[in-house]
């Protein structure tokens, strides 16, 4: 069932989703197309764009891209993650062949992580972002008190 849709008496299966607007349906976005990423959790792109999309993979992406860490040294730098969900985000970041996992024979065993060449490729991505951001913080920061002020005014 999608999201958002109720089941009822009248619609056990679920109400249907709402139609395409029709100036969607009309206008040629070319290369650009809005609706390209599907929203369907079936959709391979919407999946690993929500993966590498947050915040605990973005961090865990950027410290590893600096060093090889154990999983306590990435516990330790990342405030506020649970033991679980760091867990969870390296096997999600090893599972997509993002990050290495290394396990060393020793008693207790030492376990490391690193990124692989495709995780450092999307580093590098990312830190375009990030730079983006700083340039324009400013920017944005203006518009928002902007906004805030005239909806303020707007009550």
């Amino acid at each position: 069932m999608e999201e958002g849709t109720l089941k009822s008496p009248r619609h056990p299966t679920g109400t249907a989703p709402a139609p395409a607007p029709a100036a969607a349906a009309r206008c040629d976005y070319g290369d650009a197309d809005p609706f390209q990423w599907d929203t369907r959790e079936d959709c391979e792109v919407r999946q690993i764009l929500d993966r590498i999309g947050d915040k605990w993979s973005l961090l865990v992406i950027a410290l590893l891209d600096v060093s090889t860490l154990r999983f306590t040294e990435l516990r330790r730098e990342i405030d506020g993650i649970s033991q679980r969900m760091l867990t969870v985000t390296l096997r999600q970041l090893e599972r997509d062949g993002l990050v290495k996992r290394t396990v060393h024979p020793v008693v207790p065993p030492r376990v490391e992580y690193q990124l692989t060449p495709m995780g450092r490729t999307l580093h590098t991505t990312i830190n375009a972002l990030v730079v983006w951001t700083e340039e324009h913080q400013n920017q944005i920061a203006a518009a928002r008190e902007e906004y805030d002020r005239r909806a303020a005014t707007a009550l």
